[in-house]
């Protein structure tokens, strides 16, 4: 058998791990118990794992486990496990649910770095129908700062006991690296924190509470029939660990946004509930971060100063009348409302490109279409536009979901992964900026989640979690053709990943900008 270097690649890493199996068994071992660099040089002779992994670059791939209850980093230079940590040991968490997480800049990641990943609880253990005998599971909603030195793993704080303020969704890293945001969707929070040095704790930069009043309270209409946005600024000291201050008993599942209206989210405050996801930063003017809420269909544009909202971007095209905004109005002392007419489609994701000058939202469930905003007028966030709405037409109903995005550093590509819902093979769509047209969509595996691209704008990474139960791993893509290269092993059902950014500037294709 005859496997060059090319060849190897070709097939991907799966194929590779076949092609060299089948090699290995043409070998002809030696009978003497002291032969086995024989074996290993007749294995290797040609190609070597090396050989792959070399050809994708020195990046480390960080990525949580959600039900696994741990977080490992993996070197896509060798293939290797740098380190990892699992949190029923390192934190003293008995049902972790390690959730999303997101790396600090470092200009050698392999020798330190730093990151912050979050974690739910209660009754988050029983929403993919795992079997399980856990009755109590733990309360979570705790926020990790952890680092890498160079060799371990090591827990630094968790910010939840540090200020009293316990969040579980997505987390995102400042412009500046010196600050970090953790949102929540079942208590809608979103938290703003200035970082820690060292095991030093980390502080409150702002708090907000997000809180929705009906027009209709009949359970089908309470979101589709418009009411009234709440954006509150919360003060200390906070008292919001674990599981107080949760409206409903679980967050919104992936693709769940009408689970709310049809009653299949218990809690004791859902008609109240907007679901917020996260807050993503511009991470090149900077003068802006926006909060996206997906029950309530929008993205609510903060100043990054003085945290008071500015805006309200909303992506149908039954707002198309109004300009694609809701006025937001303050109506006292750290607190403003808006009035929705209605919300004609519920979102999810949100994120700004490299550059800043354009902003996606993601209108999930009736609509499934990505809204592409102009946002390049620093001076008035109110004058953002939708520009385009991508989508296929072939998407009809709830699925696909457009879920998460990554750019390429020179932002002329978007990938968005398409999710589906059990036992569906999800995928990515590949997307050219310049015209806002899909190019081509790639199969991937069930549960595709989060995605980043390298910085030298070759490979695209990414993860796909079987819904904490069936088929797992990670997987590369080459940008230059959109060409799935192979799943690398790794059975933890991942939730999320990031690449620890190399620079500040890198920050901007990393979990900053996009989630």
């Amino acid at each position: 058998m005859n496997l060059t270097r090319r060849s190897l690649f070709k097939f991907g890493i799966v194929s590779t791990a076949a092609a060299l199996a089948t090699k290995l068994g043409s070998i002809k071992f030696g009978t003497s118990p002291m032969s086995p660099k024989t074996a290993e040089a007749g294995i290797f002779e040609d190609p070597t794992f090396q050989d792959v992994y070399s050809q994708i670059g020195k990046y480390i791939h960080l990525v949580p486990g959600k039900f696994a209850g741990g977080v490992g980093a993996y070197d896509m230079s060798t293939g290797a496990c740098l380190a990892w940590m699992n949190m029923s040991i390192w934190a003293g968490n008995k049902t972790p649910i390690v959730h999303h997480l997101a790396a600090f800049a470092s200009p050698d990641p392999y020798k330190e770095f730093e990151f912050v990943v979050d974690s739910q609880g209660g009754k988050n253990l029983y929403i993919y129908g795992v079997t399980t005998p856990v009755k109590d599971p733990a309360e979570g909603f705790n926020i990790w700062r952890c680092n890498y030195d160079g060799t371990k793993m090591n827990l630094l704080e968790d910010v939840a006991e540090t200020t009293g303020l316990g969040l579980g969704v997505h987390v995102t890293v400042a412009p500046d690296n010196k600050r970090f945001a953790v949102c929540d969707g079942q208590k809608d929070i979103m938290g703003v924190f200035k970082r820690g040095e060292g095991t030093g704790p980390s502080s409150v930069e702002a708090a907000v509470l997000f809180n929705w009043e009906y027009n209709n309270s009949e359970l089908s209409r309470v979101w589709l029939d418009g009411g009234t946005l709440t954006i509150k600024k919360l003060r200390a000291p906070f008292a919001l660990k674990g599981t107080k201050g949760t409206k409903t008993d679980w967050e919104l599942v992936p693709g769940g946004e009408l689970f709310a209206e049809q009653g299949k989210v218990p809690g004791p405050h859902l008609k109240n509930l907007v679901a917020l996801d996260s807050l993503c930063w511009d991470p090149n003017h900077k003068n802006y971060a926006i909060a996206a809420l997906r029950l309530a269909g929008c993205g609510v544009v903060f100043d990054t100063t003085t945290w008071e909202p500015k805006a309200i971007c909303v992506g149908s095209d039954k707002h198309a009348m109004q300009g694609f905004q809701v006025a937001v109005n303050k109506v006292g002392d750290g607190e403003w409302k808006a009035v929705f007419k209605s919300v004609p489609t519920p979102a999810h994701q949100a994120g700004f490109n490299p550059t800043g000058d354009r902003f996606i939202l993601m209108n999930n469930s009736r609509e499934n279409i990505m809204a592409v905003f102009d946002s390049s007028n620093q001076s008035d966030p109110t004058s953002w536009r939708r520009i385009a709405g991508v989508g296929d037409p072939s998407w009809r109903g709830a699925y696909p979901n457009p879920f998460h995005m990554a750019f390429t550093p020179d932002g002329s590509k978007m990938y968005v992964t398409l999710w589906w819902p059990s036992p569906s093979t999800n995928g990515i769509a590949a997307v050219d900026t310049n015209t806002w047209k899909i190019t081509k969509v790639i199969d991937i595996g069930p549960d595709t989640h989060t995605i980043a691209c390298t910085d030298d704008g070759k490979w695209l990474f990414g993860v796909y979690s079987g819904y904490q139960k069936t088929k797992t791993g990670t997987y590369v893509i080459r940008v230059k053709d959109d060409k799935f290269y192979g799943s690398l092993q790794s059975p933890y059902g991942h939730h999320d990943s990031v690449i620890v950014p190399k620079s500040v500037a890198g920050l901007a294709i990393s979990r900053c900008p996009t989630t």
